[in-house]
């Protein structure tokens, strides 16, 4: 069975413009990681297409579409038409929108999961149908907290029909999220996966937004161990879920939907650290992200959070806070084994990706795919 991935690459460095701050963001702390979708090498970049696992991203997003259409025009219209604009299906108003949605990782999880499990893939459609709708209810709260008011190139639901409708709109698919599984056979396991990950979920956001105000130095400072618990439970939760789910409701043992909800959790943690490097020492041409970006958004990662535990952490700290000299900044981060450290840790956790994976069947066409998929998503050019 093919190995994930384990070369982490140096980042090539180029100039670019500083990002414009969102309409809206009223927020001056420092940030740490935003949430979204695992941002996969596109179709034209050297790590796509080799495991075929665009065509594996497109089958399922085509297999749960239907359903997940379906689920949503069961809201109140107004509350369907903003989930709509949110999946990108529809502009304001409700007009068919030119915009793309995600690339669908979560739902692509479940739908392998339950494959996995040895189960049909339409056995997967409801556990991806709810996540994608947990997924899509917490970005929705989750930049209102952040007060991002641009995701996917557009205004954010709360910048397009107001923040009361925003909250609503995304209790609406919690709501719905939990009655699709409740609906299901052995529902009843699935809601208890799926509460397991949206506790997860809320502990890392809370976290996330206290370490913003906590200082760059001192007794009080965020450390790398904070911030790896805060990434597993934020972005590792759900990922884990959406596996999980799938092969629970494909009907597989404990054992099997434990060791894909692991191998869903290192991911995210291998994932936030990968961009975390990313969003300072990554080439804008090929990440779409500002070189420094991070940086000049005061964004509390892990590579600085390493670096401000060194014996330079104070004059990095001072350069973080006043905001100038973001290039400077970057230097000493690396001195102070910021950038090295991070790769050891990503690659720990692709590592115990691996691990997890060993535990679950691998003479399914699934699991291969599942593979596939998940080092497709660290493949990137760090």
């Amino acid at each position: 069975m093919t190995a994930l991935p384990m070369t982490v690459r140096a980042a090539h460095v180029a100039p670019a413009a500083r990002r414009p701050t969102p309409q809206g963001d009223t927020h001056d702390a420092p940030r740490t990681a935003r949430q979204g979708e695992p941002h996969a090498p596109t179709a034209g970049s050297p790590a796509a297409g080799a495991d075929g696992v665009p065509g594996v991203l497109d089958r399922c997003r085509a297999l749960v579409r239907p359903s997940l259409e379906e689920a949503v025009g069961r809201l109140h219209p107004w509350v369907g038409e903003m989930a709509a604009y949110s999946f990108g299906w529809c502009e304001v108003g409700g007009a068919p929108a030119v915009a793309s949605g995600g690339k669908g990782v979560r739902q692509a999880l479940a739908v392998l999961g339950a494959e996995a499990a040895g189960a049909p893939e339409r056995a997967g459609v409801a556990a991806a149908v709810a996540v994608e709708l947990v997924h899509t209810f917490s970005l929705l709260h989750d930049d209102i907290m952040d007060g991002d008011g641009d995701r996917r190139g557009r205004p954010t639901v709360w910048k397009a029909y107001g923040t009361g409708p925003a909250v609503l709109a995304g209790d609406a698919l919690f709501a719905l999220a939990v009655e699709t599984l409740a609906a299901e056979p052995g529902g009843a396991r699935a809601v208890r996966t799926l509460s397991v990950a949206l506790g997860d979920l809320v502990r890392g956001q809370a976290d996330d937004l206290l370490f913003a105000d906590r200082p760059w130095t001192g007794p009080e400072r965020v450390r790398p161990d904070e911030y790896r618990a805060m990434a597993e439970h934020k972005t590792g939760a759900l990922l884990g879920c959406a596996a999980a789910l799938g092969a629970v409701l494909g009907g597989a043992g404990s054992g099997t939907a434990a060791a894909l909800d692991r191998a869903g959790r290192h991911l995210g943690v291998a994932f936030q650290i990968v961009d975390d490097v990313l969003g300072i020492w990554g080439d804008p041409r090929v990440t779409g992200k500002p070189v420094h970006g991070d940086l000049r958004e005061r964004k509390k990662t892990f590579p600085v959070l390493v670096a401000l535990g060194s014996p330079i952490g104070g004059r990095i700290a001072d350069l973080l806070e006043s905001g100038d000299a973001p290039e400077t900044a970057a230097t000493l981060i690396e001195e102070a084994g910021g950038r090295s450290v991070a790769l050891a840790e990503a690659r720990r956790h692709i590592t115990a990706v691996e691990t997890a994976l060993s535990d679950v069947p691998s003479t399914t066409r699934a699991a291969g795919e599942l593979r596939s998929l998940l080092g497709y998503l660290v493949r990137r050019d760090v």
